[in-house]
């Protein structure tokens, strides 16, 4: 599908097609759509994100809560959209030893009770060990600092997906 085959969409079919690309959390499409027509990819994203941009700090947190936890029990239970279980298999956490599975739910467990969401990184971007060290450094940072960089990390997983689904 072009981006001139996107911009056609109704909106109904625009949301099925590009609503996913944000973890349940279809409303970032449906107010991107007015945004239309987008240039590429690249202002596809731009406009998805100047809509989370211009949400309420509640919704910003609701987007982030939407996220599940990385090598956590939807993904061992297989409940995760396609997604997230092929990036969360990319970066091998699908295949994790009961110590490392114990790792993660230690640190899932102390940063969603610090931050009251979970801990968010782009996985494509990183290995297993990469992962977990990028977690324990980010327990130190204080709520807002973590928001905004969980925000990034959003944009960065969500322009992968972009990218993945129109090949550019």
């Amino acid at each position: 599908m072009t981006m001139s085959d996107i911009n056609a969409l109704d909106h109904d079919a625009f949301l099925a097609r590009v609503g996913p690309v944000f973890e349940h959390s279809p409303w970032i499409a449906q107010r991107a759509w007015a945004a239309r027509p987008f240039d590429g990819v690249a202002g596809l994203h731009q406009a998805m994100m100047a809509v989370v941009a211009a949400a309420s700090a509640d919704e910003q947190v609701a987007l982030l809560q939407a996220h599940p936890d990385l090598a956590g029990k939807a993904a061992r239970a297989g409940s995760l959209t396609a997604d997230s279980t092929r990036e969360q298999a990319g970066a091998g956490l699908d295949r994790l030893s009961d110590t490392e599975y114990d790792r993660f739910d230690r640190l899932n467990r102390a940063y969603r009770e610090r931050f009251g969401f979970p801990f968010i990184v782009a996985v494509k971007r990183h290995t297993k060990e990469s992962i977990l060290a990028a977690c324990e450094a980010r327990l130190g940072n204080d709520r807002a600092t973590e928001i905004g960089t969980a925000l990034a990390e959003v944009g960065l997983i969500t322009r992968l997906r972009l990218d993945a689904l129109f090949g550019d």
